[in-house]
């Protein structure tokens, strides 16, 4: 699978086969995040990755109570540290976990962004220092649903040539691209 398949490819998964993502799939996905490029690369992303199955059900909680999370193979906890890029930090995880989430698709696992969590309670219970920001949790697995394709707004909706709302066309746009 190339990049454009995989972004082709992506969906967010909200359920999983419970079974853990193996050493060798979850070594590539990782080194997809540490391989991102970062301001000044100065790398400020320290990940967690839970695999155990009590404290994969205690960050569900501290997740909202988003349940699908315990039955992840793995689930990463995003973190990054302010003082090592204050301007860029947030960015330049969300990049690196991008990174992981094409990873993932291309090895037929899925993922789903989280933004929604209690980080003081997090923090308490992977311990993880109070100066370092939690920004995200990437849960990966094998899926156990196919969701459908969501609606995306169409090209000339969000691309513009040289200013506001002069539509851009290009002569091979890539409609495999389309979802």
């Amino acid at each position: 699978m190339d990049v454009f398949e995989a972004i082709t490819a992506r969906r967010s998964i909200r359920k999983y086969r419970s079974e853990l993502v193996s050493e060798v799939q979850l070594g590539k996905i990782l080194e997809a995040a540490r391989l991102a490029p970062s301001a000044s690369n100065r790398q400020p992303w320290r990940f967690v990755v839970v695999q155990d199955k009590n404290r994969k059900a205690q960050v569900a909680v501290a997740a909202n109570n988003q349940a699908f999370l315990r039955d992840a193979g793995a689930i990463v906890v995003a973190a990054v540290d302010p003082e090592i890029s204050p301007r860029w930090h947030e960015k330049d995880v969300m990049i690196a976990l991008e990174h992981m989430v094409l990873a993932a698709t291309t090895l037929s696992l899925g993922t789903c962004w989280i933004g929604s969590f209690d980080e003081h309670e997090l923090k308490r219970l992977l311990k993880i220092p109070q100066k370092i920001k939690v920004v995200a949790l990437l849960p990966i697995g094998l899926p156990d649903e196919k969701p459908k394709p969501t609606p995306r707004k169409d090209f000339h909706e969000i691309f513009f040539k040289e200013e506001w709302q002069t539509p851009l066309v290009l002569t091979h746009h890539h409609p495999q691209l389309k979802s």
